[in-house]
């Protein structure tokens, strides 16, 4: 259940220049605050601009004290569902990909885990001269495929041509909306392009049905990194990438490793936002978060060098590693930007009252314990972060007053409803932990006048199956961060009713006239301050619907080996910075 659907990137309001992401992060060594459990309300944001042509150019700073050679080892719960940038929409499969995927944009952190927009592939953040309806990009000299052939912007365009093809079914959706004539676009298989994509020399250009200030921001996402035409081998793409990236694949067991060995053909010189210091990185999977924390704890021969991308302290062995001073200079501590909440179906559940009488009864308090207490997470009772601009407080079914639950006031709804002995089907990822919360969560209902039905779904493809629109389930965790700036990246792909398709993130398959027109609205208003009134508004909305149980928002705790060099928090990717780490000696 604590499994991220969305990396967070940034969130403010619309605009180009600039933008906020949460600075509250740390580890266990030279700061006495980080004895203290942070707040997820209390924390402070940091602006993120866009950065000059000349923080664009590589090679990246070099990591002091960082010496190269050696392997890294990871491990983990689960393998990736996926692989091609095009279908990448969780936070661990962008960033276990940072290390081979390169897109147009990215984000160069600094050593403390703070970020600016950059040139990735490109030669700058990007240009615009019509308030972002029109947007270029020039390729940097010297790229090159892990095969030694150059990245073209033939390979931009294909990249970006490929993602309106019937199998790309997951992954971000946005450009496919924005470019001027793909309603109709059926993909570059059939040797048609995209008239929008303009290719000249090494500059590629992007012209927009609508104005995008925030456009370089949106090509950030993994999502967007670039494929190479002449080695796109379509579905089967999504087992096996190119890289262009510090490393490539060599070998992997799917649900068991992957194993990443230089890439002798990236050129440090094109690349200001990665470093590569280990000769390779061994991914492992399998590892519930118990069996990690405890050969973290005893820090043994390779797992002296073993770090986690999703796994975190277990909840089991908090109360022991936390509180101790040594074993916390092993943790890196950071507060998360999303929202973990269970979307209901709402073609399933069409009651109001019924969903209502589940947000009543959701036992908040004893799924925070079961998680292991208030230093993993603090209560959520919106859809927006506290973190995020355009959040506004409220708590609409008393989850402050009574944490624990109130299967009396759920009741009484039910019955109002005539719908005492609802059944709900309920999915949740296969963990120990989410095993134990869905006992409780079943408890909960069931004191309330539900009738619950559980189902465990595998991790690695959890989110494929809850983006089915026959999926059969009721309600389910998910978990969401805005992708840019603003509300809308919150709120239009996961609420707005025409992104109900297989493969969306609209999960609840809600499409109330109300709630999309106020996005519709919001989405227009230029004005941050005004804008972020405005989509804290679809926020109560949403609500009031009780289309959704808001659960909570994580604080997250990863604990690594003690030769695992510069473990920094990556702001871009909610997770471990891998292309900054080193094997000490």
């Amino acid at each position: 259940m604590s499994f991220s659907r969305r990396n967070f990137l940034i969130a403010t309001g619309v605009a180009a220049a600039s933008t906020t992401v949460l600075s509250a992060c740390g580890n266990g060594s030279g700061n006495s605050s980080k004895s203290q459990v942070p707040s997820v309300k209390g924390a402070k944001t940091a602006k993120i601009e866009v950065g000059t042509k000349a923080d664009s150019a590589g090679p990246a700073p070099e990591v002091p004290g960082a010496v190269k050679g050696g392997t890294i080892y990871s491990l983990d719960q689960f393998d990736m569902d996926h692989l091609d940038p095009a279908q990448i929409y969780s936070s661990t499969e962008a960033a276990i990909t940072v290390p081979i995927l390169r897109g147009l944009t990215g984000y160069k952190i600094d050593d403390k885990g703070g970020a600016i927009l950059v040139g990735d592939l490109a030669t700058d953040a990007g240009t615009t001269k019509d308030g972002g309806k029109t947007w270029s990009f020039t390729l940097k000299d010297g790229l090159k495929w892990e095969d030694g052939s150059d990245v073209t912007v033939e390979d931009v365009r294909h990249t970006f041509e490929r993602g309106f093809a019937d199998f790309i079914t997951e992954g971000p959706t946005y450009t496919k909306g924005w470019l001027a004539g793909g309603k109709n676009y059926k993909g570059p298989y059939g040797g048609k392009h995209l008239d929008s994509i303009e290719i000249s020399g090494k500059t590629v250009t992007f012209r927009l049905t609508e104005p995008r200030g925030d456009f370089n921001f949106t090509l950030a996402m993994r999502g967007y990194a670039i494929v190479p035409k002449k080695h796109d081998t379509k579905e089967k793409y999504d087992k096996r990438p190119m890289s262009c990236g510090p490393y490539k694949i060599d070998s992997r067991q799917i649900g068991k490793s992957m194993t990443y060995v230089r890439n002798e053909h990236w050129d440090p010189k094109t690349d200001s936002i990665r470093n590569a210091y280990p000769d390779k990185f061994v991914f492992q999977f399998g590892f519930q978060n118990l069996a990690s924390t405890d050969r973290f704890i005893a820090d043994k021969g390779n797992d002296q060098y073993t770090m986690s991308i999703f796994n975190e302290v277990a909840p089991e062995r908090v109360a022991e590693v936390l509180p101790d001073a040594k074993l916390k200079q092993r943790v890196l501590v950071a507060v998360d930007t999303a929202t973990y909440y269970w979307p209901i179906n709402t073609t399933r559940i069409k009651d109001v009252k019924v969903r209502q009488a589940i947000n009543y009864a959701w036992p908040v308090q004893q799924l925070q314990t079961i998680r292991g207490g208030k230093a993993t997470s603090e209560i959520a009772t919106t859809v927006f972060s506290p973190v995020t601009p355009g959040y506004h407080p409220f708590d609409l079914y008393g989850k402050t007053q009574k944490p624990g639950g109130d299967p009396v006031k759920a009741k009484a709804l039910l019955k109002e409803a005539g719908k005492v002995g609802q059944k709900l089907v309920i999915a949740y990822q296969q963990s120990d932990n989410s095993v134990k919360q869905a006992v409780a969560i079943k408890n909960a209902m069931e004191a309330a006048g539900f009738q619950v039905v559980n189902k465990q779904v595998d991790k690695s493809t959890f989110y494929t199956q809850i983006s089915k629109l026959d999926n059969e389930f009721d309600m389910f965790a998910a978990g969401w961060s805005p992708d840019w700036p603003g509300g809308y990246s919150e709120f239009y792909l996961t609420w707005e009713g025409g992104q109900i398709h297989d493969g969306g993130q609209n999960w609840a398959q809600l499409n109330d006239t109300s709630v999309n027109k106020a996005i519709a609205a919001a989405s227009k208003i230029t004005d941050v301050e005004q804008a972020n009134k405005a989509w804290g508004e679809v926020d109560r909305q949403i609500m009031q619907l009780a289309a959704c149980v808001p659960d909570y928002n994580p604080i997250r705790n990863w604990m690594h080996g003690s030769k695992v060099g510069h473990v920094i928090y990556d702001s871009a990717n909610t997770c471990i910075a891998l292309c900054k780490l080193y094997a000490k000696k």
